[in-house]
């Protein structure tokens, strides 16, 4: 069972850094980072950690193939794979789709999952030959080349995917593994892998090769209360991601999330934040003592075949910087890894 870090590039790039070598140092699997504009510059950032570090790998937790060109996310992954000497990976997805309206991309109808599919294709041929000739529904090349090659044979590319259920076949029926963002519920994940495994079966494969990873809000503290509390605050800004389907397998009602949802959309953001309740907090979140994190991946999701845990480690800089609120009693992320290395990975050994 691999354990790693999804780092939010909000911080000042010194902090980044520093938590990204305190990860390699802790024997973390490896380091993820969403390709978005909200944030700070992922592939810089891994640029700059790349000699900085000697075995975590590195690459994005989703990209996105509607706002991005396959080919040359092939080209990015490539070098980042040269500069780490071969410890670079990727998640794709077709995008976050509030960013994609705000680029006013429309992407309904347009077949996504095609389109992911097709960029995988592209993707993969990209980056093991150098060169593509391709004629697609998406995509069209002749005679392309790079020369931006991998140190490694085969740079492993996974899907990001949380609605599901096609989204979770085609991860097991065309990629290295899949990546599934916010789940925490036994029937949450029993639903995700029965469908890996079903798309697995389909192409001839055996799901047990896949990286099949949960990418979790995680904070986990010495003081219970305060990391549950931390983690509340954080999950309120998670909750538009997920699809209605997905919330549901949590076992709530979708609709009894709109009172959030409409005052977000009305700017009020400590009225969405209030209105997050303990028990939203608590289902859609690892968090906790590290006795409380580590008990709750053996209840509800470890048992269904999931064999990678990827922790979006919160802490009171990002509540700070997202509500103006102070946490008390909370560490911040290297405080978090320590308390990971020393408490959580023991545990799941």
């Amino acid at each position: 069972m691999n354990f790693s870090y999804a780092h939010l590039p909000a911080y000042p790039l010194s902090q980044s850094l520093d938590m990204i070598k305190t990860a390699d140092q802790s024997g973390f699997y490896a380091v993820y980072a969403v390709d978005e504009t909200y944030w700070k510059d992922m592939w810089l950032l891994f640029a700059a950690a790349a000699d900085k570090t000697k075995n975590i790998r590195m690459g994005p937790s989703v990209t996105h193939v509607i706002l991005k060109e396959p080919t040359i996310l092939a080209q990015q992954i490539a070098t980042l794979d040269e500069l780490t000497n071969g410890r670079a990976e990727a998640v794709i997805s077709f995008g976050n789709l509030i960013m994609l309206s705000q680029y006013h991309i429309k992407w309904q109808g347009t077949k996504p999952l095609a389109r992911v599919k097709e960029a995988h294709e592209v993707m993969r041929t990209f980056l093991d030959s150098g060169v593509i000739t391709h004629q697609g529904q998406f995509f069209n090349y002749s005679g392309l080349f790079t020369l931006a090659r991998p140190v490694q044979k085969k740079i492993p590319l996974k899907l990001g995917a949380m609605g599901g259920p096609r989204s979770f076949q085609l991860a097991g029926e065309i990629s290295d593994g899949i990546h599934h963002a916010l789940g925490y519920s036994r029937e949450n994940y029993d639903y995700v892998m029965e469908n890996v495994k079903a798309g697995a079966k389909k192409a001839g494969r055996n799901w047990q090769d896949l990286d099949c990873a949960a990418w979790v809000v995680w904070v986990c503290s010495e003081d219970s209360k305060a990391a549950k509390e931390t983690a509340r605050i954080m999950v309120a800004f998670y909750l538009g991601a997920m699809p209605a389907s997905q919330v549901e397998r949590h076992g709530m009602k979708y609709s009894d999330l709109q009172p959030i949802f409409d005052a977000f959309g009305a700017g009020d953001v400590q009225k969405a934040v209030d209105l997050t309740s303990e028990e939203i907090g608590e289902k859609l979140s690892i968090s906790g003592t590290p006795e409380e994190c580590v008990a709750k991946l053996k209840k509800d999701i470890l048992p269904t075949g999931i064999n990678h845990v990827v922790a979006a480690i919160t802490d009171p800089f990002l509540v700070k910087a997202f509500t103006g609120r102070d946490i008390p009693n909370c560490p911040d992320v290297i405080g978090q890894m320590k308390l990971i290395h020393d408490k959580v990975l023991p545990a799941l050994k």
